[in-house]
């Protein structure tokens, strides 16, 4: 039982990097072009990812010989995933929206619970006890991993998403360019997230305070302008409370309770 679940973190992990870290801007770019070559690229990385993360966590030993075919299948369907999901968008049937950005990354999951789960063989009652039992040391380090890598980088993915209609109106911000205020949001909002996170790893919550009280003294200048104090208004919301979930989630599955303070 526990294999299994390592073996539906690893693979987790792997579509997290392969998505949100090892994926540059030009892939997409070409992607959204039908270059053979970018699915080809985007392809390879998650096949070598996935098997590396398995192959570290012994999951080959479990599954054998089935582990190779089941990375393979679940990076045709990744590829397939994504490449539906962009002709979806170019014929305009479809929306480049966070609905449809959570919709992929669902898609996805759930491919690699089913792959594991058909490949494995387990029973669906023995499938359901299996999620109760955690593998102390290798599981705890995946869980670390998934939750951070999906809240810091698929949060800020999440958020672009839904702060982009503030850009349809006109932001008065003082020496930034549109894309130069979503670049450094971006990265702030990276470097926000991984500190809050590990705040409430150390259950540490005053720390919190003090990292958006720094963010709000920087950006106090801007702040006269309303459109982009609504912007920054929502965007540390969202952040904050992207955030405060995978600490929560961390918290449980670490700690085996939530809270933050001894």
């Amino acid at each position: 039982m526990q294999s299994l679940s390592v073996a539906f973190l690893a693979l987790f992990l792997t579509q997290l990097m392969t998505d949100f870290l090892l994926r540059g801007d030009q892939v997409l770019v070409e992607k959204r072009r039908g270059t053979l070559r970018a699915y080809l690229s985007h392809g390879g990385v998650h096949f070598v990812a996935g098997a590396a993360l398995l192959g570290l966590c012994g999951s080959f030993a479990w599954l054998g010989n089935k582990a190779w075919a089941l990375v393979l299948v679940l990076t045709l369907v990744h590829l397939a995933i994504d490449w539906a999901n962009l002709k979806l968008q170019a014929s305009h049937r479809i929306s480049d929206t966070a609905r449809t950005f959570a919709i992929d990354q669902l898609l996805h999951t759930l491919t690699i619970g089913v792959g594991v789960w058909w490949v494995s063989g387990t029973p669906m009652g023995s499938l359901m006890l299996a999620l109760h039992q955690l593998q102390p040391r290798v599981e705890s380090t995946l869980v670390l991993l998934v939750v951070y890598i999906g809240v810091i980088f698929g949060g800020g993915h999440l958020i672009r998403y839904l702060t982009k209609p503030l850009f349809k109106h006109d932001l008065t911000i003082t020496g930034e360019t549109v894309n130069e205020l979503q670049d450094a949001g971006l990265y702030i909002g990276w470097l926000e997230r991984f500190l809050v996170l590990t705040a409430l790893l150390l259950r540490s919550p005053a720390m919190i305070g003090l990292i958006l009280a720094a963010k709000s003294i920087i950006r106090f200048p801007e702040l006269k302008s309303v459109r982009f104090a609504e912007y920054f208004l929502l965007g540390t919301l969202l952040s904050l409370s992207l955030a405060l979930v995978g600490g929560l989630i961390l918290l449980q599955a670490l700690y085996g309770q939530i809270t933050v303070s001894r």
